[in-house]
């Protein structure tokens, strides 16, 4: 059976998109033309691929099975037959897809963008938020960069500590304390951030170590939703100093010491070892790596991957 390698790109498309609009407008295609491919991809694997439900279009169990396989080939393609010259930025046309915690996001995701359009206008992004439950979107090739801080568990995973922040107290700017206590602290309303809706995170059991416990009333999350409910001035969070300042700031917030031992959070960037050779992913990765250095400063050498996350 002779089969064109276009298919795969269509499939793939039409795969992450969900419709045939979707998949012409990343392909640059018309969309009468995506849907013939498939139609040709309908009757090379004896399957009906996408089946119109109501509005949208639902992927069948057999689309399901081989989605991962699907995008894994296309990105291999593209290595094997990409030129050995150097990277010609102004006319890379990709698209990069990056999941991160939303403080992450909002501090160091404009200015990756401004550097991606300047550089490679052809380029787009795809920044979504961290998922409630692990997943292995990078080694089935669905996000190309995570941006977290936990060391990946998985040998065909690399990383790099990119950065480092430390947590602080974020309060109302009206706040009598001027020194926060751990007194302060521990009498405090508090509101945390944890994607996964926990309510006790690691700082919990820093305090039931020394026999006290504090009152946590809600968790959100995102840290802007935390920040939010701190502005109303009667509960505080705490947060990464260097990810949120700025939207601190902007909110009339306050931030003060955490009045524990100094709790360091690394920024860990994690890919699968299929972009090893990737020029363009390396390229991404240096951007991702300046914006990070602009934001938040370089690493600090003490900081190894190993201090326990807030989620």
């Amino acid at each position: 059976m002779q089969l064109d390698l276009n298919l795969l790109t269509a499939l793939d498309a039409l795969l992450e998109e969900g419709s045939v609009a979707g998949a012409a407008d990343r392909l640059h295609l018309t969309a009468p033309a995506v849907s013939r491919a498939l139609g040709r991809i309908r009757r090379v694997m004896g399957d009906e691929i996408l089946v119109r439900t109501g509005r949208t279009m639902t992927p069948t169990p057999r689309a399901l099975a081989v989605r991962a396989q699907v995008h894994a080939l296309v990105q291999q393609a593209q290595l094997v037959l990409s030129s050995e010259h150097d990277l010609d930025l102004t006319t890379l046309d990709r698209t990069f897809t990056l999941k991160g915690h939303d403080a992450v996001v909002n501090t160091i995701g404009p200015d990756l963008l401004a550097a991606v359009r300047a550089q490679a206008p052809g380029v787009r992004l795809r920044l979504l938020a961290e998922a409630d439950t692990d997943t292995d979107e990078l080694r089935h090739g669905h996000v190309d960069l995570e941006i977290g801080s936990n060391l990946p568990v998985s040998a065909d995973i690399r990383h790099d500590v990119m950065a480092s922040d430390r947590l602080v107290v974020a309060v109302p700017a009206d706040h009598p304390a001027h020194a926060f206590t751990l007194e302060n602290y521990v009498g405090a309303e508090h509101i945390t951030v944890s994607r996964r809706g926990r309510l006790h995170d690691p700082i919990d059991d820093l305090l039931s170590a020394r026999g006290l416990t504090r009152r946590v009333v809600a968790t959100v999350p995102t840290v802007a939703a935390a920040l939010r409910f701190v502005r109303r001035g009667d509960l505080v969070t705490t947060v990464p100093e260097r990810m949120t300042g700025a939207a601190a700031a902007e909110l009339g917030l306050r931030l003060m010491p955490l009045p524990l031992e100094p709790i360091s959070i690394p920024m860990i960037v994690a890919w699968h070892q299929r972009y090893d050779g990737d020029r363009a992913h390396t390229w991404l990765r240096e951007q991702l790596r300046a914006a990070i250095y602009q934001a938040v400063g370089r690493p600090d050498k003490a900081d190894n991957g190993q201090q326990p996350p807030i989620t």
